[in-house]
């Protein structure tokens, strides 16, 4: 009885965390590019990268404070965005998703370099206390810890609810400006690329702009997906690599691409059965025939299995619809 209370509390605890949520951003974002728009992203993590490296720089490095730093991560992104944008957004289907996911690995390699230890922390990274007072001296909650739902945390530190409460109000934000974009005519037109980018055309419209509009959009969502995901923790560049895309087309493929609260159940999905398998083997398998390291690989390689039967049998996800599922590529 006692272990189905811990694993119903350890569920709780993963559902909420800031990492949980970093990915739901992450996936918003990726949703944009690829759900709505019908643009082979394989680059997300690139942008999660410079949105956490952007901040985090901005603060352990120059000095400035919260606001500016923010400010600069999403200048970041944007940038980002069009360089990447403007000589590849022509490219259609496999040759997008091969020029967006190098983009990120040359990224990622750049940031590690051994010249620029003092600035980017090169392959370790930027500790976490450099860069995270700022934000929590922004908490406006009383010191001490909170039980909530048989959760304790401290309201203010390193793992603590000021950072959730941050970090899902930015989900929240996020899908309301999703939900207002896509329902509104810029929204029609991103579908109407995604369907069909000549007729989109042939109605006067640039879908050019349109997708590097969209890019933008989406990877300002990474962007902060990055900056939660490094809030708690700290900031190394190899959390953010070509495993980290993959995971986000897995959570968007599972919630359901082109929909508003696919990225978040997918995210929640993804995380929450990744627990259950692992729990759940360790404790029924004998510790003979399944240490913890095999434990943690059968489990993605359970999902892995699961979501191959998701693609052939629910190709639109658990929230999808398949009249969603006709792309332009």
């Amino acid at each position: 009885m006692n272990f189905w209370f811990e694993l119903l509390q350890s569920i709780l605890q993963i559902a909420i965390s800031p990492t949980t949520a970093a990915f739901v951003l992450a996936a918003i974002g990726l949703n944009v590019h690829f759900g709505f728009t019908g643009l082979m992203n394989m680059g997300q993590a690139g942008f999660m990268l410079v949105g956490a490296y952007g901040f985090g720089v901005s603060v352990s490095y120059f000095g400035l404070g919260f606001w500016t730093s923010i400010l600069i991560a999403i200048g970041a992104a944007v940038i980002f965005a069009i360089i990447l944008g403007i000589p590849t957004l022509k490219l259609r289907g496999d040759y997008l998703a091969i020029v967006t996911i190098a983009a990120a690995e040359v990224l990622r390699m750049v940031v590690k370099l051994a010249v620029l230890q003092d600035v980017t922390g090169g392959p370790s990274g930027i500790p976490g206390n450099k860069y995270r007072p700022v934000f929590t001296e922004l908490s406006p909650l009383p010191d001490g810890k909170t039980t909530i739902l048989g959760l304790t945390y401290a309201n203010t530190g390193v793992d603590d609810w000021w950072t959730r409460i941050v970090a899902w109000g930015i989900v929240a934000l996020f899908i309301l400006i999703t939900w207002l974009l896509i329902r509104s005519p810029w929204g029609r037109v991103l579908k109407g690329i995604r369907e069909d980018e000549d007729a989109v055309r042939s109605l006067g419209k640039s879908s050019y702009a349109y997708k590097l509009q969209a890019l933008i959009l989406g990877g300002i969502m990474g962007a902060f997906g990055g900056i939660v995901m490094a809030l708690p923790a700290a900031m190394q560049p190899d959390s953010m690599g070509r495993p980290m895309t993959f995971n986000l087309w897995m959570i968007v493929l599972l919630g359901g691409a082109a929909t508003i609260f696919g990225p978040l159940l997918g995210s929640i999905l993804f995380f929450v059965v990744r627990l259950l398998l692992t729990s759940l083997a360790g404790e029924f398998i004998p510790s003979s025939l399944l240490n913890t390291q095999q434990t943690e690989q059968l489990a993605w390689v359970l999902i892995g299995l699961a979501l191959i039967l998701l693609v052939v049998f629910r190709p639109q996800g658990v929230l999808g619809n398949k009249k969603e599922l006709s792309f332009n590529v």
